[in-house]
């Protein structure tokens, strides 16, 4: 591992923000790494508020498609509401027609069907709507660069209104209405939501004409919560509001889905940890598995004893993902044994037997083991779909830009992608993939790096210190929990590997007879050496609760741990 330290902050700037706010300069160094340099702006940060979401109607288009849903809505329209089969897209959909249907019943949903249908918008998706009766289509999460499929419905009379968050490509869909913040033709002050933050802006605009508050839309915000925890996006300005009060909702008042998924859980407090690797894998095993519209089901259903019904189904779904998941994976890594593959800048690995519901699962795999940009194929039909997975600092989806043409169609974002092919494309694309990759990587984002904040003594962890930490949250890319390092540090000789195999490493370190804290480090047991017979060592760290027979202690949640 890489232990990269942030650059220091200005020490005349530090003492000046930590005499403004009445912290520690450990505090300030912390906030200004994040940019958050002034009284006003730490305010903002500690006190996020539903005052300081954009205007909705800043958003390029956004009029167009709210007096174009009006007018459906005036003229008695059929509408459909579409979403892609992540939970990015399923929330999505779940947002949008749930509050349509508040006062609209002309409203349908649909998700793709992953294994005949792929991503994205389809052309039976529109023979659908035009055999149903349907004029207009709102995709979500996807469209932007449906311009063939839009055009088609167009032919069909029937309109198209755009949601996306992905980067479009040289030309837009002949829409109604396309709503994406990362158009380079659109100001809207923030282009990082996900694809239900985009649905959520929708609302906020359509809510607004109709007298409504943004209380109004509340209810909503579990949804969008879920959505920015599962698709990684960035947890700062907006996204930061709408994660914040989404957990509020989470944890005091969620929908009947939200609510089957967690009631047996004994967690008092649901943080965006827990959405992320709790509830969204079991959104996300409904399209893995099954069908997307599982999800959407158990999203929209308000009946608490029904959805109960829904998330066991969702459950068992999860349950078999798990083990296809475990047995891809190795017969993935079986592929990568010979060293020639080994000393590759990438990994990219195919068999036509893959479920591709948990390809881009086995990517994520693999990426932690060899750490490398991946890509991951099954067959699906004709062609050949992969997901992509990047390393940290490297953009996946501008070398897969010039990949195209051994591509049929891709889309995605800097760490995660998809994209098909046809089978005779393989070998030139994984040899083109390989080359652009090793010219254009820095190799030393090969090896896996913990960004450190800054060095910290033990002492310096207090009750207070951690009560402000905690203010920081929700967590996420662009707002990481901190990273500390400590140095010449001793356990106190009851260090030892716990867990299956020993695995995991668990400690009790001391510095300069500072107060003992408790550690433990996941996947570290193979570096016990190093604490034995009280050798000092350094180690990086994030420091949180352990609950213990109700009792609540701080520890240090080790990263890694060295001489």
């Amino acid at each position: 591992m890489r232990w990269t330290i942030k650059p220091q902050p200005d020490p005349e700037k530090v003492k000046q923000l930590a005499s403004a706010l009445g912290t520690d300069e450990v505090i300030a160094t912390l906030l200004i790494q994040r940019n958050i340099t002034t009284f006003d702006e730490a305010k903002r940060f500690f006190r996020p508020s539903l005052d300081h979401l954009h205007d909705p109607f800043l958003m390029r288009d956004m009029d167009k498609a709210v007096n174009r849903i009006g007018e459906a809505v005036s003229r008695n329209e059929n509408i459909l509401v579409y979403g892609d089969y992540d939970v990015d897209g399923t929330t999505a959909v779940a947002l949008l027609s749930s509050y349509l249907h508040g006062f609209y019943p002309n409203v349908a949903t649909y998700i793709p069907d992953r294994y005949e249908e792929g991503y994205g918008v389809s052309f039976r998706s529109i023979d659908y709507a035009s055999d149903n009766d349907i004029s207009l289509i709102i995709a979500l999460d996807c469209g932007i660069k449906a311009i063939d499929k839009v055009k088609y419905a167009r032919e069909k009379g029937i309109d198209f209104i755009v949601c996306d968050h992905h980067r479009p490509g040289d030309t837009l869909p002949d829409a109604v209405a396309v709503l994406d913040p990362k158009r380079e033709d659109c100001h809207y002050p923030y282009d990082e939501l996900c694809g239900c933050g985009v649905g959520f802006k929708l609302i906020q605009a359509l809510a607004s004409r109709r007298g409504q508050t943004i209380k109004d839309l509340l209810p909503y915000l579990d949804l969008v919560a879920t959505a920015i925890g599962a698709d990684i996006v960035p947890i700062t300005g907006e996204n930061r509001v709408l994660a914040h009060y989404g957990l509020k909702q989470i944890n005091t008042s969620p929908r009947a889905g939200i609510r089957a998924i967690t009631h047996t859980l004994k967690k008092q407090q649901l943080n965006i940890s827990d959405v992320v690797f709790i509830i969204a894998p079991r959104i996300n095993a409904a399209g893995r598995m099954k069908h997307g519209l599982h999800a959407v089901n158990l999203l929209t259903e308000t009946d608490f004893d029904t959805a109960v019904g829904f998330a066991g189904e969702i459950e068992a779904f999860n349950t078999d993902r798990k083990v296809l998941d475990q047995q891809i994976t190795e017969e993935a890594l079986k592929q990568i044994t010979d060293r020639e593959e080994q000393e590759k800048f990438t990994t990219v690995v195919y068999d036509e037997t893959w479920h591709k519901g948990v390809i881009g699962i086995v990517a994520s795999r693999l990426t932690e083991t060899y750490y490398r940009p991946t890509l991951v194929f099954t067959r699906t039909g004709n062609k050949l779909a992969a997901s992509a997975r990047s390393v940290s600092g490297f953009d996946v989806y501008n070398a897969l830009e010039s990949c195209t043409d051994c591509i049929e169609q891709f889309g995605g974002h800097k760490y995660a992608a998809g994209l098909t092919l046809l089978p005779e494309q393989y070998a030139g694309f994984k040899q083109k993939f390989e080359d652009v990759v090793a010219a254009t990587i820095d190799k030393k984002m090969l090896i896996p790096e913990i960004t450190v904040d800054t060095e910290i003594t033990l002492d310096q962890i207090t009750p207070k210190f951690h009560r402000i930490l905690k203010q920081f949250a929700p967590f996420g890319p662009g707002n990481m929990a901190p990273v500390f390092l400590s140095k010449n540090l001793r356990d106190t000789g009851y260090g030892k590997g716990v867990g299956e195999g020993e695995k995991h490493l668990k400690v009790t370190v001391t510095q300069n007879d500072a107060p003992a804290f408790g550690g433990i480090g996941f996947n570290l047991g193979d570096k016990k050496d190093i604490i034995a017979n009280k050798k000092m060592f350094s180690a990086v760290y994030s420091i949180e609760e352990n609950h213990w027979n109700g009792d609540v202690s701080l520890q240090l949640r080790l990263r890694d741990i060295k001489e």
